[in-house]
């Protein structure tokens, strides 16, 4: 790429401070064109250092101003490549430093270079100090044998050897005159047993590095370098173990070095180790969870900071620290890897390094408005500009502001500006800053609780002993939060009864940290709890274990159109695939499945979506759960004991799980169809025959979905409904199965498959097996005993599943599986390959099986009892007691059913069930006459 020469890109100077310095450098270099020149003369009247850098390096800068400064740029950073030993490279990198430091500070102060071009240069040329000092000094080890087994070709990857730049190195954010953060680690898996001695070495590598870069000589110095960013720096070695230190973050790692490790980087010697430690850091850093908690921990690092630095004083020009102080760059920074941290380990896009991409990529996803991210940018580049000028005066690591009004007047004409026009603007920012972000952290007042009745009161009093408040932490956030917790509740229909309901929830919960700072943090949240207990106490059981699916409340699309199949596939494929074992993966898809099957429930506790929408929407996120997870089960069968044999298998779901309607609390109805096709032996490093080796692999997708792990189960399955139930074999060959659903079946199993679907696995197996089940069900309805099988099942099923109580909608005699066992019997009669209820009624009708008036009846009665159970098991796993119904509970379903009060609920289900019972009753007798009939004939 073309560069255009420096001269021609000048757009701005400063102000010459101290006239006669500048005079006299302008005087040095008339021969450079005037701009150059007079640029040169400004920087020189306001940086007697900078004033001594062009002195000292004059014929150098001649030569460099007169081409490109990224020219000029590349062939600073190309010398110290070329240089031999370490007192050679010593100097190399000490001239590369000035120079880069002088052309740096011209391109800013002319307005050459923006802000991250700027520090970019500064870190390309820290990132090269580093990886040229570790790969000499490694090589030296290499040399004197003492590292153990290595070669010198393993100089050039550091050996094992990784520095991590941390902070602006990390971000390629430095400043000016900024000292690098450095973490320095080893591979131990390299050297096994000998990865002591090898430490011991790295150690002295370290160390000579660090010297080599900080200590001032003739030449000057290159970059001061702090370790003290490395695990527990008061007692570990400044190079330590990659295991020693994950294992460090696992146990007590704390949010600051999490925020410290957004902007972590390998930068010298074995890059690939230091990625592959990242990686591993991964979870240590973005937690699964949304991490509100991080708000507070922010704050009160604030807060130490500012009473450790005495920054605790009014607002003023004078000796304000520009990084720390109020209104400063850090506060920037906290706010942007504050948010970060909350969001990024469900986001991989929030992953930014550098605070201004942070801010922009924060401000895409939602998570701050797009004209604060721009503001707050905008804020941050005028502030590292000041930053930089306090710096470039004589080289100090300071952020400063001057505590005399001559040295404000030199900075505010380093600038470009009068002095008191910088004061005010200057005034202006560090308030708008800490405008935008000091509500972002500190802690709302405690406000004073509302009136309560005495038992509200007992309620309340007795909160502090539940698990979730055992910590000062969680007290402490829980103070400020309860006034609003009690407050919403008021407004509920029946405060009491939803005071008791939110209770139940927080006794439920094991730990309240994280929960509450959600709550602070979102407080439409609040209502939302405050809704599902007070209407569904089970659902707020079920957020009390689960309250990690809250994350998707506030993630942006949790009230977005229903995805559909396709894109939870995808969703629970991409979750699985970040993480590693598996194990993990299986996690994954619990936490993705959990938060998917609440906003379902949410939803239609809402009215967003009624029960058949429910319904759909369960069944598609089971069918995504295992098509998902079927891959992942076999990927990890497969590393044991080898590719599945033959043509593979097929995971088919059954009964309500087939027709796609599920409930809140159904579970699953799985067979597993396979064909080996003649292959006896799987190849793997445990091979197994091929059928215990499905029978196995079947018990392995089954374990993955109902195991309980650290975020609970995905479903309960059952897998009855395989051919010959229990007896049968978990998983069946393609032609055992065809077999046995044409000579042996009975007629229940045909039944069944009228609803099996193909949800999983080899595609050819599962267009097959709807092939075969769309052959064979017109051939088996047409047996003369089916109705009367039919009619033998019904009894068994009255006498096994009475109804239980006034407004039961599953069991009992014209219930809601009476009529789905009707509507199998009209699919089968007909020959139907349709699975869903209506549809097979309607079937039925059609083929002459019911009349018109008895399908409309059937629907009728069907869609009011699907309406009632779907809404029952959001409510309860028991069985329904209207008597018992809170307000909340009993609004819901009669808003779902369409009654208007209890009574009237009551009478229709009644009626409903009644009429269907006798054309079902009629329907399935008539078989029961055709049959004897058929007997007595025979």
């Amino acid at each position: 790429m073309t560069h255009a020469l420096f001269a021609t890109r000048l757009i701005r100077s400063p102000l010459a401070h101290d006239r006669d310095a500048a005079a006299d450098i302008a005087a040095s270099f008339a021969d450079m064109p005037p701009e150059v020149a007079g640029l040169l003369g400004a920087v020189a009247g306001c940086s007697p250092y900078l004033k001594g850098l062009m002195g000292r390096e004059g014929d150098w800068l001649r030569a460099a101003l007169a081409q490109s400064p990224e020219e000029a740029m590349a062939l600073v950073l190309a010398e110290p490549q070329t240089a031999e030993g370490a007192e050679t490279l010593g100097i190399a990198l000490r001239r590369a430093k000035r120079r880069a430091a002088l052309l740096a500070a011209l391109c800013d102060c002319g307005g050459v270079w923006g802000l991250e071009e700027v520090t970019g240069a500064l870190t390309r040329l820290a990132d090269l100090a580093v990886d040229l000092a570790i790969r000499g000094f490694v090589a030296e080890e290499i040399r004197r044998g003492k590292l153990p087994g290595a070669v010198p070709e393993d100089a050039a990857t550091g050996a094992g050897m990784v520095a991590l730049a941390m902070g602006k190195m990390g971000a390629g954010e430095l400043n000016y005159s900024s000292d690098i953060d450095l973490v320095c680690l080893f591979d131990e898996t390299r050297y096994g047993d000998l990865a002591g001695e090898a430490r011991t070495a790295f150690i002295r590598v370290t160390r000579k590095m660090a010297a080599l870069l900080s200590d001032i000589t003739a030449e000057g110095y290159v970059f001061r370098t702090d370790l003290r960013l490395r695990p527990d720096a008061a007692v570990t070695p400044v190079c330590l173990s990659m295991g020693a230190a994950e294992s460090y973050y696992e146990s007590v790692g704390r949010t600051w070095e999490r925020a410290a490790y957004i902007k972590a980087r390998p930068c010298g010697g074995d890059l690939a180790a230091g990625e592959r430690f990242l990686r591993a850091l991964t979870p240590f850093v973005w937690r699964k969870h949304l991490d509100f908690a991080a708000i507070q921990d922010a704050h009160d690092m604030r807060l130490r900071i500012r009473e450790h630095r005495q920054l605790n004083r009014p607002l003023t020009v004078e000796g304000h620290n520009m990084k720390l102080g109020q209104g400063g760059i850090r506060e920037i920074e906290f706010f942007t890897q504050t948010r970060q941290l909350i969001a990024g380990g469900r986001d991989p896009d929030l992953r930014e390094r550098t605070t201004v991409g942070g801010l922009a990529a924060l401000a895409a996803k939602g998570w701050i408005p797009g004209e604060v991210a721009e503001e707050l940018t905008t804020l941050y580049r005028a502030h590292r500009e000041v930053e930089h000028r306090l710096q470039m005066v004589g080289d100090a690591q300071t952020h400063d502001m001057p505590v005399t009004a001559e040295g404000v007047a030199r900075i505010a004409a380093f600038c470009g500006e009068a002095e008191g026009a910088f004061r005010a603007r200057l005034l202006d920012r560090l308030a708008r800053v800490d405008a935008l972000t000091e509500g972002f952290f500190a802690p709302g007042e405690v406000e004073a609780l509302p009136e309560l009745s005495d038992t509200a009161r007992g309620i309340v009093e007795g909160w502090s002993h539940y698990p979730a408040l055992r910590s000062e932490r969680a007290q402490a956030i829980f103070r400020r939060l309860r006034p609003t917790l009690l407050k919403r509740l008021m407004r509920a229909a029946n405060p009491d009864e939803a005071l008791v309901a939110l209770d139940g929830f927080l006794a439920g919960l094991p730990a309240g940290v994280q929960l509450f700072a959600l709550f602070e943090a979102n407080p439409a949240l609040i209502d939302l709890i405050i809704d599902v207990a007070a209407t569904s106490p089970m659902l707020a059981r079920y957020l009390a274990r689960n309250a990690g699916v809250l994350d998707g409340v506030i993630g942006g699309s949790f009230f977005a159109p229903w995805p559909g199949v396709g894109p939870l596939v995808a969703t629970l494929t991409q979750a699985m695939a970040e993480v590693g074992d598996y194990e993990k993966k299986l996690d994954a898809a619990r936490r993705v499945m959990k938060e998917w099957h609440f906003r379902v429930g949410v939803h239609h506790l809402r009215g967003l979506v009624d029960a058949f929408e429910a319904g759909k929407h369960y069944a598609d996120l089971a069918e995504a759960v295992i098509a998902a997870l079927w891959p992942v089960v076999c990927a990890e069968f497969t590393r044991k004991h080898g590719p599945l044999p033959g043509r593979g298998a097929a995971v088919l779901g059954m009964g309500s799980l087939g027709a796609a309607r599920l409930n809140a609390g159904s579970d699953l109805d799985l067979i597993v169809i396979y064909d080996a096709a003649g292959v006896e032996m799987s190849e793997g490093p445990r091979p197994l025959a091929a059928r215990p080796y499905y029978a196995r692999l079947t018990q392995a997708l089954v374990t993955a979905l109902t195991a309980p792990m650290a975020e609970g189960r995905l479903y309960e399955v059952d897998m009855r409904l395989r051919p010959s139930g229990r007896q049968g074999p978990v998983a069946t060959s393609i032609q055992s199965f065809t077999s046995y659903q044409e000579n042996e079946a009975w007629t229940w199993e045909h039944l069944a498959l009228t609803r099996a679907r193909p949800l999983a696995g080899a595609g050819e197996i599962m267009a097959e097996v709807e092939e075969f089940r769309r052959r064979l069900l017109p051939v088996k309805g047409k047996g003369a005993q089916v109705r009367g099988e039919v009619a033998q099942m019904r009894a068994r099923l009255k006498a096994a599943k009475p109804a239980r109580g006034a407004w039961e909608a599953k069991n009992g005699p014209g219930r809601m599986m009476d009529i789905e066992l009707v509507a199998q019997m009209a699919a089968l009669l007909v020959g139907s390959p349709l699975r869903g209820v209506e549809r097979q009624i309607e079937a039925g009708r059609k083929g002459g099986i019911l009349s018109d008036s008895d399908a409309s009846t059937l629907l009728s009665a069907y869609r009011v009892m699907w309406r009632l159970q779907a809404g029952t098991r959001l409510i309860t796993e028991d069985v329904l007691e209207p008597a018992k119904l809170g307000e909340g509970a009993c609004a819901f379903l009669l808003r779902e059913t369409g009654a208007a009060r209890a009574e009237e609920l009551g009478r229709s289900l009644e009626a409903a069930a009644l009429a269907a019972d006798a054309v079902i009753g009629a329907c399935v007798g008539a078989g029961e006459r055709d049959g004897e009939t058929d007997d007595a004939a025979g």
